[in-house]
């Protein structure tokens, strides 16, 4: 019997159950949806941690459903969205709906660290940044609010730790998963030293934190619980994984810093994974990678491929209702529209910051659209969102290899939006390189599968059985007379707008009022 390896990939939109082989084949896939999050108030995003779990139990049925023995299953992992938060009492039950990473609020008007940090923070000039940070963090907010529940709380645990306990009743997460408000040391890829500022910036104490396990390592087994909840063999070893953009990364074979990896999601991202710890940016710091010991160095675009269900909202209601005649999405009409409209869009250059509090430049970015004439269509605005996104990433790549001193030689490109061709061509243009998509679709889950792989021993390492489990799928060659166009367009255009826009984005503040 082959021995198969289950990844549960829990997305902000559904949880998806993928059957692997040791050579990276999907078998199979199992995708339960639900409501992304409900908001009680404006800015807010939660859902209740058992809508998860639930789903975890639904999609893993549904493949036994179709004749798949839970025998052959040699390991579970686990990937899930980052930084939404689940605060669990002494029994391990949720105490609140789970926090998403999606959510706004803040905590404004908390008091900041005293004492000789305080000072220090104050002659570095850290003195805002601290603040923010204190407002950021969901622990803050509980606490401030929600008190009874703070003083409830047993263990607060991102999502991929709360499933990890649903699935071994062990308060265990993987060191790859560590992306949030949370007191971790990412240089050292482990709990804040006691010492550390991170602790002053919330309440939490040691005991509050699970556990943590590398990537490839044994976080539990399934307990006979969750067997009966999800139709596994009591006894499968759950192995720590990592976060899901850290996942896709491995998935699509970024193992070394000279290979990009582009995730064209509702965050649009550039990743590589380094040996050495590098920021991207200044008081920006190196994710943990799917693979023990090694970075993801991440330049991030928040409201990446989200522009494109922006527009399909605002402006695609003839794809909407043709889709809905078709049965089909209507983002698999929207590549008719890049067809329609020519390379450069007739001048129409976008910069997509549509998101208040975007880091990437500066907190004051607002989303900009110029060249506008009376000769622009929807098509033309369409091909603009997705050459903005493009040359958004590759002034991103243009940081990575700055920081990391090795030339990104190589593109792969992942995630919902890269289902497009036409943007994928779109990007090789922009790049001028060839990308190419990993050779599955669900290449987050595939990095937790190769994670599981390591962790029994079918693969003696993450190289390995990145090797073996991971190859490009389709490749996409630049051509040279657009790539050309696109590189003078991103020089003498793109690269200039912020700059230029940077006085009205600051006048608009102060004139309306506008905390964006």
């Amino acid at each position: 019997m082959t021995p198969l390896l289950l990844a549960l990939d829990n997305g902000t939109q559904s949880l998806r159950a993928l059957l692997f082989t040791p050579d990276g084949t999907l078998v199979d896939k199992a995708r339960v949806p639900f409501t992304p999050y409900v908001a009680a108030h404006p800015g807010w995003a939660e859902q209740h941690p058992d809508v998860y779990w639930d789903a975890a139990g639904q999609a893993c049925r549904a493949l036994w459903q179709r004749g798949h023995a839970p025998d052959a299953v040699a390991a579970v992992s686990v990937t899930a969205q980052r930084g939404t938060v689940v605060n669990v009492g002494a029994d391990g039950r949720p105490l609140r709906p789970a926090i998403l990473w999606l959510d706004q609020r803040r905590t404004e008007g908390l008091r900041p660290p005293g004492g000789p940090f305080g000072l220090l923070a104050r002659a570095a000039g850290l003195h805002g940044t601290i603040r923010a940070l204190q407002a950021e963090t969901e622990a803050n907010w509980i606490a401030h609010h929600q008190p009874d529940v703070w003083a409830r709380t047993h263990k607060y645990l991102l999502l991929s730790g709360y499933l990890t306990h649903q699935l071994t009743g062990e308060y265990a997460d993987s060191v790859g998963a560590q992306v949030g408000y949370l007191p971790f040391d990412y240089r050292r890829q482990t709990w804040a030293a006691p010492h550390d500022w991170k602790w002053r910036l919330a309440p939490f104490n040691a005991a509050h934190l699970p556990r943590l396990v590398l990537p490839g390592g044994v976080l539990g087994a399934v307990t006979r619980a969750a067997g009966a909840h999800t139709g596994l063999r009591a006894g499968t070893p759950v192995i720590a994984a990592a976060a899901d953009k850290a996942c896709e990364v491995l998935g699509s074979g970024g193992t070394h810093p000279g290979t990009g990896c582009l995730s064209y999601g509702t965050t649009a991202t550039i990743s590589v994974t380094s040996p050495r710890y590098r920021e991207p940016r200044p008081f920006l710091p190196a994710y943990p990678a799917a693979t023990p010991g090694a970075y993801t160095l991440e330049v991030q675009m928040f409201r990446g491929y989200w522009m494109v269900s922006w527009f399909k909202q605002e402006f695609g209601h003839a794809e909407r209702r043709l889709a809905h005649e078709r049965g089909v999405d209507a983002e698999s009409l929207f590549d008719d529209l890049l067809r329609a409209a020519p390379p450069g869009s007739l001048g129409l250059t976008l910069q997509p910051y549509w998101t208040p509090g975007i880091r990437e430049p500066g907190p004051e970015a607002k989303g900009a659209i110029i060249g506008f004439g009376d000769a622009h269509t929807r098509a033309h605005l369409y091909r603009a969102i997705i050459e903005g996104l493009a040359y958004a990433l590759r002034d991103g790549r243009d940081q990575l290899q700055r920081r990391t001193g090795t030339p990104i030689r190589e593109l792969r490109v992942a995630g919902g939006g890269a289902q497009s061709d036409g943007a994928l061509q779109i990007t090789a243009d922009v790049f001028g390189m060839p990308v190419a998509r990993p050779h599955v679709y669900e290449a987050s889950g595939l990095g937790a599968a190769i994670n599981a792989a390591v962790g029994v021993g079918l693969h003696a390492t993450h190289t390995d059985a990145a090797r073996a489990m991971t190859r490009p799928g389709r490749t996409f060659t630049p051509s040279a007379d657009t790539a050309e166009l696109y590189d003078g367009l991103y020089h003498r255009v793109y690269r200039r707008m912020y700059g230029r826009l940077k006085p009205l984005y600051h006048a608009i503040r102060d004139l309306t009022r506008d905390p964006a």
